[in-house]
């Protein structure tokens, strides 16, 4: 009882956690903060678009969509899999994140995967502080 109490509060924070950067206008934390984004996106609107039933929709914002799933799945029986068994996946798991990162980045021509580190925060506070120092001296 008490993995499942875990796993739903992570579930919940999780939840909650969206809807704060959602009701703040930061869909993406990651593309927000560095203007790139990270091997997941497109996850939450491939997610959404499966539970609408548009499956064609759902792979185009993201073809690895259904391993959250899986994940979510396979988590509370974690301690029955064997180590081995769970590397392997992860491994796997991260690899196909990448492949289909860098193809979705440097082959597709699409609006989802897109690289614009100069519209990062972290760049354009760079761009700010340098500035104000510029003045300074």
């Amino acid at each position: 009882m008490k993995n499942v109490k875990s796993y739903l509060s992570l579930i919940l924070a999780l939840v909650i956690l969206y809807g704060f950067f959602f009701l703040v206008g930061v869909t993406c934390p990651i593309k927000f903060l560095t203007g790139v984004s990270c091997p997941g996106c497109g996850m939450s609107r491939a997610e959404f678009a499966f539970i609408r039933g548009d499956i064609r929709k759902a792979f185009y914002y993201h073809p690895l969509f259904p391993l959250p799933i899986v994940v979510l799945i396979l988590l509370p029986f974690r301690e029955k899999i064997p180590e081995f068994i769970k590397r392997i996946f992860l491994l796997v798991i991260i690899m196909a994140f990448m492949v289909v990162f860098f193809w979705r980045m440097f082959f597709l021509d699409q609006d989802i995967v897109v690289f614009d580190p100069w519209n990062g925060l972290i760049f354009r506070a760079a761009g700010f502080f340098v500035d104000k120092i510029k003045l300074l001296l």
